[in-house]
This record gives structure tokens, sequence and C-alpha cells, in this order.
């Protein structure tokens, strides 16, 4: 990193005192003894950053100080991470707010980046006093404004974990005085016990994202006593006491929590692991359980956070969902203190979360309620984002904020709705298996923030629920809160777990959707007597058309919570019509229409007419070419110009066909355009000229042949708490194909997973993952697969099989594409090459044809071959030498054929593997692209 240091006004001085410390400040970077970077040198003022260790009680604290040039006090704000993140994840946040006139500070939380100490889930005793102790060391910056002595003038941010800390900051330190979480809990147990039930899979990835063991990270135990936070610059040891007890800690295997964590627990609090390991068993969360959680919770300390609270909540969210935000409102303007809330488009579920505007709105805020400027707008007291359509251009869906004076909560405005059905009879089946699906974590991909657009893509399991639907609807409705409704609940045996979701169904009655993808679960005790009870469904912002209907749906399992295991029976009635509520008072901001609309109408429709003329003509494919039904590809002229550029091109009329049986390897240097050449055959962006047909069909963004072609590309996101077999059986389910055609039996076999199959892919090895992810991609069996660097990652046992993996596939009549900086294994894996360089075509053929035939060959082997057999190669009739390589021999030959070599070889019994040339393709590829290497 280059260090730049910038004299501000006011702090280092022209004289000698001035020059003095300059130079110590000089020496002390220069020695590791801190950071101080200058940031920005034209425009906004420049930022300095200073990266110091604090050594706190049981933890040493990696953080991060921020401030710009200029003279005077200034406020303060700390801006906390995300759960599994660290303080690099807030950095241009922080240097935002600098320009802007803060002090800011970051810091990696406990267990967390170069943080030490245990994960405590924002445990009062740990990571919230480390934030008082963070306002300690602020209070000692002389550029930060104070309110008296020991109190700097400090607001606190941040998104889901941070978001936490800044309600509980408030609520244990009453020196912070304004704040601003985002996308986070008020109740820790009630967001993963919902009505006690546990949500599993959310509580799985929680707990296996803090379980890993992070072999570099060193916890000291606590020193006695609550000695304020002392601080080394970052790089350096620790120093004294603290040092000599993290090393004393360190030698006897020790942590900041007593002894090692049992296996799996990883960086938690032994406590926190015990308690979801006792509840991941049971299937169902207990008293101790909820308590552990409530009292890291902000609801803990419900009636002492009185502080000005922004307050922004996701929609797409089945982790913290709306509710959690309607009680941190209801509590802190409770306590007198002014709040506004802001559901934004997107959350943990992905979607849009609106970046930009939401770290406007919340330097807005601080300029209020920190800089006490009083002429700020803050802006409404509520606002959502609504779905206005999707922006022609790259397909962006479009925002429009919906505002009100003020926060109407989650029931304003009912309006009631009667439901139409018979009593039901639904099945919880054994295992809870099938479940239903709705909201799937690290699968969504905002799939939640899809609803609004009218797509669907929830799934439930005949006889596993019950179904009541309205009449169509008179006229539109926009539901804006939470609806309810009462119903009557029997089950054979114990107690009802029933999960509650209204559906906005089409006109015809088949199509429906599932408004953010939310769910409601509810748990009913002691069923066996029925029970009448109200259900306070999912809260979510969604229109229903005039014409459609209201369907509630009560089904008996959900993918992303647990269901009893034992099989049971409910019958399940209405009590009560279906209440909405529709939040009058909310009103959508109209949208600007262009001023050229309004003075030229003709024009206007004219420019109207040729867009929809081009759309349709865009829209419409090129018929199927018969004649090249059996090529799997081919790609002719294709063109791909980067984003606003005219004349600079990611891939330029590229052409080239690829055979049934081939293993194609696509080579080429760092932005060579494979990437994007994969993309545009995966129909996942368009070209600009040019086509490609996959067994005859032009390939377009959803093209029904995209069936044919399976793709492994970056990686796969697998839920590590699922078995390999589960991860691959719910994937195949999202895509909504008949389960016999998944052919998973015949993908396993050729991947070779074996007995793995019934683990946590948590447990799994880099390569095993790599091999489960190939055969994700070869569920369905594709004609075409494609590859986009399957080795990385993988030692040399690992990249052998899965070369193995990839000629086996290709063994049966199907294409592998295989793009890999490996040019070894392209070289022993595939029949033939695309070899590209600054976008363009510069060779294709088969691989010997590029390489050029060789008289030395690598002979790779399954095991090492003895000296004496390695002496009795060399000594074979036209054999020039053969020499034993970390891969098996290198054979030069003299005379003899391949052939001739390979049938020597067999008699002497050497365990054969593969032959090839040695090393001649990074010949030839060097020489095809020259600079560019």
């Amino acid at each position: 990193m280059q260090i730049r240091l910038r004299r501000s006004p006011g702090r280092l001085g022209t004289g000698p005192r001035g020059r003095l410390l300059a130079g110590v400040v000089a020496f002390a970077v220069l020695a590791g003894a801190g950071t101080w970077t200058a940031v920005a040198d034209d425009g906004p003022p420049a930022v300095h950053r200073e990266d110091r260790v604090l050594h706190m009680p049981g933890a040493d604290i990696d953080t991060s100080y921020f401030t710009a040039d200029g003279d005077g006090r200034r406020p303060a704000v700390l801006i906390g991470h995300g759960f599994g993140g660290s303080k690099e994840d807030v950095r241009a946040q922080a240097e935002k707010l600098a320009q802007d006139g803060y002090a800011v500070l970051t810091w990696s939380a406990r267990g967390f980046g170069k943080s030490t100490g245990r994960i405590g889930l924002n445990d009062p005793q740990a990571e919230v006093k480390d934030v008082s102790r963070l306002i300690d060391w602020l209070a000692r910056r002389p550029e930060v404004r104070l309110d008296e002595d020991g109190d700097p003038r400090v607001g606190i941010t941040g998104s889901s974990y941070g978001g936490a800390i800044s309600l509980l900051g408030a609520g244990y330190d009453g020196r912070v005085d304004a704040i601003a979480p985002q996308i986070t809990y008020w109740n820790l147990a009630e967001a993963l016990f919902p009505d006690d039930v546990f949500k599993k899979l959310w509580a799985g990835i929680f707990f296996s994202t803090g379980s890993a063991p992070d072999p570099g990270r060193q916890v000291a135990p606590p020193p006695a006593g609550e000695a304020p936070a002392g601080e080394a610059p970052a790089g350096e040891a620790a120093s004294g006491e603290a040092a000599g007890q993290g090393a004393a800690a360190a030698r006897a295997g020790r942590t900041a929590a007593g002894p090692a964590n049992p296996a799996g627990c990883g960086r938690f609090e032994p406590r926190l692991c015990a308690m979801y390991e006792r509840v991941a068993v049971a299937g169902e969360p207990d008293a101790a359980a909820r308590a552990l959680l409530e009292e890291r919770s902000p609801s803990a300390v419900a009636d002492r956070i009185a502080v000005p609270a922004l307050i922004v909540q996701g929609q797409s969210d089945s982790l913290f969902t709306l509710s959690q935000a309607d009680a941190m409102a209801r509590a802190v303007s409770g306590n007198g203190a002014p709040v506004a809330v802001d559901w934004v488009a997107g959350g943990h579920d992905g979607g849009d979360r609106e970046t930009g505007r939401v770290e406007a709105r919340i330097t807005a805020w601080f300029d209020r309620y920190l800089g006490q400027d009083k002429g700020v707008d803050t802006g409404p007291a509520f606002r959502v984002s609504r779905t206005g359509g999707v922006d022609s251009t790259d397909g962006q869906a479009l925002l429009r904020g919906a505002t009100a004076d003020r926060y109407p909560g989650l029931a304003s405005g009912p309006r009631t709705f009667p439901l139409a059905g018979p009593e039901q009879r639904i099945a919880n089946p054994a295992g809870a298996n099938p479940p239903a699906i709705s909201a799937v974590p690290g699968l969504g991909g905002g799939a939640g923030s899809l609803s609004s657009l009218g797509v669907g893509l929830s799934l439930d399991f005949p006889g596993q629920f019950a179904s009541f639907t309205s009449a169509p609807l008179g006229r539109a409705t926009r539901i804006t809160g939470s609806p309810s409704v009462t119903v009557e609940v029997a089950a054979d045996r114990g107690d009802a777990v029933l999960f509650g979701k209204v559906y906005d169904v089409g006109p015809d009655g088949r199509q429906q959707v599932l408004p953010a993808q939310l769910v409601a679960p509810v748990r009913v005790e002691d069923a066996a007597t029925p029970r009448k009870v109200t259900l306070t469904l999912p809260a979510v912002d969604h229109e229903v058309d005039t014409g459609h209907r209201l369907r509630l749906v009560l089904s008996a399992t959900d993918l992303g919570y647990a269901s009893p295991a034992e099989p049971a029976t409910y019958t399940v009635s209405l009590a009560g019509a279906l209440t909405v509520p529709t939040a009058p008072a909310v009103r959508t901001q109209a949208a600007g229409l262009p001023w050229w609309v309004w003075a030229l109408p003709a024009a206007g429709a004219l420019v109207a007419a040729a867009l929809l003329f081009t759309a349709r003509r865009r829209a419409v494919a090129p018929a199927p070419d018969p004649d090249r039904a059996g090529v799997p590809l081919e790609i002719t002229g294709l063109t791909k110009r980067y984003a606003k550029s005219a004349d600079r091109y990611a891939v330029r009329d590229l052409s080239f066909r690829v055979e049934k049986g081939q293993v194609l390897g696509l080579l080429g240097p760092n932005g060579a355009g494979k990437t994007t050449t994969l993309r545009m055959l995966m129909g996942l962006i368009r070209p600009d000229d040019g086509e490609i047909r996959v067994f005859g069909h032009a390939i377009r963004p959803g093209a029904p042949v995209l069936s044919r072609v399976g793709a492994f590309v970056e990686g796969a996101g697998f839920l590590p708490h699922l078995s390999g077999r589960e991860n691959l059986e719910l994937y195949w389910r999202a895509t909504g194909r008949p389960a016999a055609d998944a052919h998973i039996e015949e993908a396993l076999e050729i991947a070779g997973l074996g007995d793995a199959l019934a683990r946590a892919v948590r447990t799994y090895s880099q390569g095993m993952r790599q091999r489960l992810a190939i055969a994700q991609a070869m569920l369905g069996l594709p004609d075409l697969l494609i590859l986009d660097e399957p080795t990385n990652g993988l030692d040399p046992p690992q990249i052998r099989e899965m070369r193995d993996v990839m000629i086996r596939y290709a063994a049966g009549g199907r294409t592998v594409i295989v793009s890999s900086h490996l040019l070894s294994e392209v070289e022993q894996s595939c029949t033939h090459l695309v070899v590209m360089d600054r976008g363009r075509l510069v060779q294709a053929g088969p691989v010997a044809e590029i390489t050029g035939e060789s008289d030395t060959l690598l002979v790779t082997t399954a095991g090492e071959v003895p000296d004496p057999v390695v002496e009795k190669i060399a000594a074979l009739p036209g054999i020039g030498s053969a020499v034993r390589t970390d891969d098996g021999l290198l054979v030069r030959l003299d005379g003899a054929s391949p052939t001739a070599m390979i049938t020597e070889l067999v008699r002497l019994d050497v365990p054969l593997t593969g032959v090839g040339p040695h090393r001649r393709l990074e010949d030839a590829f060097l020489t095809l692209i020259g600079g560019s290497a």
C-alpha cells in the first residue's frame, strides 16, 4: 500500500515542534506502528485512515479510524459490520462520512476479521462493552466533539449484526446520541424461533458461518478486572501483561472462553454452540435457548433506547422480518425519541438494498441529530420502496417510494375478505419430507422481490396443505402490513405446527405469487382438542390487482423450518374472514414524465412505436436450423462491447464450432473474453452482434434449449448443514422439472462421491465440494456441460479426479467445454482447443494439431514406479530415456512409436492413467498470445 502523509491545517505546524512531530509520525508509519493513508487527493477533503488494535478484556479488537482535513471538533460515528464480515465491509461508507465532516471508527467484532475473542452474538458482557470502550477511546480524541468530559457526540449505524449492536449500544450506554440500524433484529429468539418453531435453515447458516475455525487467530483470555481498553498499532503484537497472557493461553490451548471449544463450535462461545446443537437435535427450542438469545437482544433493554432512530428494514428478508422493525419503532417512539422507518426493496434474501439512497439518508439523519443542523431534511416518517416495472435497458426493477407523515404500523386501514373452503385434513409426512418451499436462504438471489413483478417461486405438496380462497377482488388492493385470520386446528397427536401464507392468485386460478416468499409459522400446543388460533401472517407491501383472488394456505411443512419428525394428521377449518391492512395514508410518489412527452406528443408516440417495433423484433428468436440440430455449439461472429463504449470490445467477431463427444478447452490470458463468452452462451447477457446456436437453436435469455445445457461457473452455493444428496434434490426441485428427469444416480456415479453424499456439506473437503458442484451441473445429464475453472483450489490428486470426471462424462457422447488456466490439465483432458486473446479467436483445433507432435511423452501413473522398472523402460528398444517425475514418467522416444511404448509399459505392469505430449501446450500457448501472457 502506498503511504502518503498530508499535513492537515491546525495539526502539524512548520516550526521545530511541528517538524519533530511530523518526523515522529513518519517514523511510526514506516515502523508499522500505525497506518495513516490519505485518500482522495482531489474534490472532497482528503480522508486519513489509522489502523489500530485496541486491547479489550478477552479480545484484541482491530479498528480503523477515519478523519478528513479540517479544523475544529466534529461528531463521531461508529459503523458495525454484518455477521461473518469485518471492518473492511464498511470502509467505503466510513470514508464518505469522514468526508462529510465526521470522525468515523470501524471495527471487526470479536471472532471476525483480525479481531480475536469468541463470537458472543452481541453479548452485553463482551461485544456491547466493547462498544462502550470504543466510545471511551473516541472521547480521548482531540478532533471529536464532546457533550461533556468523557462523553463524545456519537452515533452508531450498521447492518444486520452491526445494526443490532447500534441498538444495544444505545440501550447500554447513555452517551450514544443517535442510531441508524439496518435490516436487523429486535428479538433474536423470536427471529430464529418464531412462535417456538425452529428456523433451521437460517440458524444452520448462522452457526455454520461462525463455526469455521480460523487457525491464524489466537484468542487471549480476559485479564483480571475491567481496565480501560489499551491500544496497539495494527500489525504489532500485544505487549505487557496482555501479551504474556495471550502467549500463555496459546501455549496452553486455551481461549477467552476458557477450555477449547468442542468440535464444530469454531469461534462461538461454547454456551451458544451447546444451545444450537441442543435445539437442532430436538427440532424445537427450549426455554433456556430462548432466554440465552433474548438476553443478547435489543428487546432486553427496550425501555432504555431513547435516542433518535432511523430504522431501515428489508422487504425481501425471511431472517429478520418487517415485524422486527415494527417492534423497534414502537419501543423507541414509546420512549419519546424521534423515529423514522424505511422499508427497502432488498434484504437477507437478496434484492436491491438501495445502498446509495440509504447511506445518504443515514448521513442526513446524523447531520440533524449529531451535527444538530435543524435545517436538514431527514426524510419522511415512513417510506416503502415499491416496484414500478422493469428498466428495459438493463432489466432491473424500477423502484418508487411511497411515504407517509406517520409510521402506520402493521395493521392500519384493515379490510376484510371472506374466504371459502371446507374443513380439510392434511398430513405432516414422516420426517416432514418432502417439505414445502418458500424462501430458500442462500439460493433466493432476490427471489422475494420478484413477487412484485408477478413471478411466483413457491411450492406446496398435495395432501400437505389446506387452502381457502376469496372471491375475485372488485378493485385493486395494496397490502401494507400483516394480514391476519382465525382458524380452528386439531391434530391426531401432540402439537400441530403449521405454516401460514397468503397467495396472490391470478384470474385463471392457477398462477399464484407468494409476496416476498414469506411464511408465518405457528405452533398449536396440545391440539388433540380443536383449538382456535389467530394467525398473524408475514408483513408485506404488495398490490393485488383487480380480478385476482387471495388464497390462504396452511402447510404442514416448510423447507426453512423444523417440523415434527413423526407423521401426524391435522384438521384445519376457517373461523373468520381474512383481514388485510391497506395503510391508506401511505401514498406512492408520482413518477415524473420527461418534458418532451408533454411538449412533443407526436414525437413521443413515434419514438414509442419505434421502440415497440424494435423490442418485438428482438424478442422473436430466429427459427431453429434443422441442419445443425446435431451440433452442440456453433458460434458465429460473436461480438460484445464494453458498457458505454463504441470501440472497446470484450469479445470481437468470434467464431468456432464444437462437435459431440469433444472436450473443448477454452484458453486465454486474463481479459481475453472467456468469461464473457460463457455468459453469452448461457443466456446471461446478450451479444451486440453475431449468433450462438446450441443444437440448432439460437440462444436468448430463457431459451428452452438451455435446459440441455449444464453449467458450473465460479463455484456453487450449497447449504452447509444439508447433505450432498439433499442439496442436489433441493436444487432440482427448484427447477420445476420432473424428478425422474434429474438422473441423480447417473450424475453421482460420474462424479464419484460415494458415501459422502449422506454427510453434511460442511464436512466436505474442497475437492468434494467441487465434485458435488459438477454433479449439480450434470443433473438431467445435459448434452452440453460448461465448466469454468473447475479445478480452482484443488490439490494434485483432486485435480486428477476432476480430469477423470470430465473425460467420463464426454465418453457417453456428450460435450464438455472447460475454461481453465492449468495448461497441463487442459492438455491431458481436452481433445480440442479454442485460444482467445483480447476478445478475438487466435486458433482453434485438435490439441495435437495446436501443440504439434512431440518425441517426449508424459506418462501419468496411479502410483510411483519403482526404480528397477524405470531402468527397464529406459533400456527398451526405441526409448531414449525414462525419468520419474511428480506426475509419473517422462519418456523420450528414440525410434519407438507411442503405441509400441504403451504396449511395453502394459507388459511391465506399469499402472498407466494417461499418456500425452510433455508441456508442449504451454510453449504453443505462449507463442500464440505473445506479449499478452
